[in-house]
């Protein structure tokens, strides 16, 4: 009886907590009223790629234009890559981004729930360099002549300023030749934002603030090149190259550029506050997922979870009698449970998720099979109700357990080594296993000893 007191407050714990938190995942929670809600659990689960709708990029790490060839330094120059991505995406707002490493040059970027016409902006943002760089502009003209004629004077380079024209496009503009080592670079920069110039015009700048270690490099350099000009490149490209009238002090200035629209003035500001990138990337894979296409991959899930439950349901109805009742209760309860632990987690759903559940669903009836015809086994060899059910679920426990075990390292391995939606199958799939040896194993069994602790029945119907 003392077992059956502790086995019994689990489960009556575990069935009040999975209801609670299953809650918020399922449609009659918004028949519930406002008061109620105030103190039910808040969570959600996330929606994958696949069912959501947005974006899928797989980005590669061009280490053909590093200049060293170490591995580990490649390889620190890939996950710095990772964290500058991962900061300009949480700039960008996408909820729930998916940013990982896959092998060794491969980032996997999944923004579930992106617009379609936000697309090319969001791969604007990841992709950009973002490279910044103030260099001293040469204003002799001679040499500017000569470099123009093909021979570029040491220690200097031939650039372009860049405009737009009346459709918005940038166009190329005059020559400048630049000093090639840079007075100041991006990596310098504390903050950078959208602010407006003091003109009629009142157009879009980026203002930018500089660390206060190199606030004092930044003005002795402008104070020391008085009447020259100072451009401002950003990936190669001259944003603008206005002349340095007097010393900047403060450790701030503004990016002009060709005249920024606001959306474009933003995007750069994101990208110089998330620093440049320090190994070029370039786009392998880039897929857009519409959300009609998610929703009709959850009405097939759900129409295939919902048909095999009911195939099973209805036959351990058949086959095991009132016993088939009692394994499919912990089916639903199964059920219950796991939506309440991907919603605790806020775990991410996706199509091989879903698919998972439905393997799960499936597979939780096997350990009452193995149970069941356990007892069987010991009703045939004269045993009473109660002595067959103990020795039952002692004899088929091993079986339950060596067969779970044997899958849930299979699913051990996918997670581990898969990506994507071959984790968000691992997930439920192991999730399942652990859930179901509980339903499978302490609930049916805590039934059975309730149904049949008051009197020692003659016959079981199982």
């Amino acid at each position: 009886m003392r077992s059956l007191t502790w086995r019994s407050w689990l489960v009556v714990a575990v069935v009040v907590a999975g209801v609670v938190f299953a809650l918020p995942t399922i449609p009659v929670y918004k028949y519930i009223p406002e008061w109620l809600k105030l103190i039910l659990p808040r969570e959600n689960i996330n929606l994958g790629l696949d069912l959501r709708g947005g974006m899928h990029i797989v980005l590669e790490a061009d280490t053909s234009k590093l200049s060293g060839t170490d591995e580990e330094a490649i390889q620190a120059d890939v996950d710095g890559a990772l964290e500058v991505i991962r900061n300009r995406i949480d700039s960008l707002g996408v909820a729930e981004p998916t940013i990982q490493k896959q092998g060794n040059r491969w980032i996997v970027v999944q923004l579930p729930g992106l617009e379609e016409k936000d697309t090319d902006r969001a791969l604007n943002i990841i992709r950009t360099t973002a490279l910044l760089e103030f260099k001293l502009v040469s204003d002799n003209t001679t040499q500017l002549q000569e470099a123009l004629a093909g021979k570029v004077p040491e220690g200097y380079e031939l650039a372009y300023q860049y405009n737009k024209d009346t459709s918005g496009k940038l166009v190329q503009g005059g020559p400048l030749l630049l000093e090639k080592k840079p007075v100041i670079t991006g990596a310098a920069l504390k903050d950078a934002s959208v602010s407006y110039q003091q003109s009629q015009f009142g157009e879009p700048v980026v203002s930018f603030e500089f660390k206060p270690q190199f606030a004092g490099t930044f003005e002795r350099a402008t104070g020391e090149n008085i009447g020259r000009r100072m451009a401002i490149v950003l990936d190669g490209k001259v944003q603008s190259a206005p002349s340095i009238r007097s010393r900047i002090s403060g450790g701030s200035g503004i990016i002009e550029g060709p005249p920024f629209s606001y959306e474009e003035a933003r995007d750069l500001a994101i990208v110089l506050r998330a620093g440049a990138l320090p190994v070029p990337l370039k786009i392998i894979e880039n897929r857009v997922v519409g959300p009609s296409l998610g929703r009709d991959s959850i009405d097939r899930g759900v129409k295939a979870s919902l048909v095999g439950v009911i195939v099973v349901v209805a036959f351990m109805l058949v086959y095991y009698r009132a016993s088939g009742g009692i394994a499919d209760f912990a089916l639903l309860l199964n059920f219950v449970i796991l939506l309440a632990v991907l919603s605790l987690f806020r775990a991410t759903l996706t199509l091989p998720g879903i698919a998972g559940v439905a393997l799960t669903l499936g597979m939780a009836v096997d350990a009452n099979v193995l149970i069941f015809e356990r007892i069987r086994e010991e009703l045939r060899a004269g045993k009473t109700v109660r002595a067959a059910i103990d020795s039952g679920y002692r004899r088929a426990f091993w079986t339950i357990f060596d067969s779970n075990l044997t899958t849930l390292i299979a699913a051990v391995f996918l997670f581990q080594f898969g990506t994507g939606p071959v984790r968000g199958f691992a997930v439920t799939l192991t999730l399942g296993i652990l859930i179901s040896m509980f339903t499978a194993i302490v609930v049916t069994r805590v039934i059975f000893d309730l149904t049949t602790r008051r009197r020692d029945l003659a016959t079981l119907s199982i």
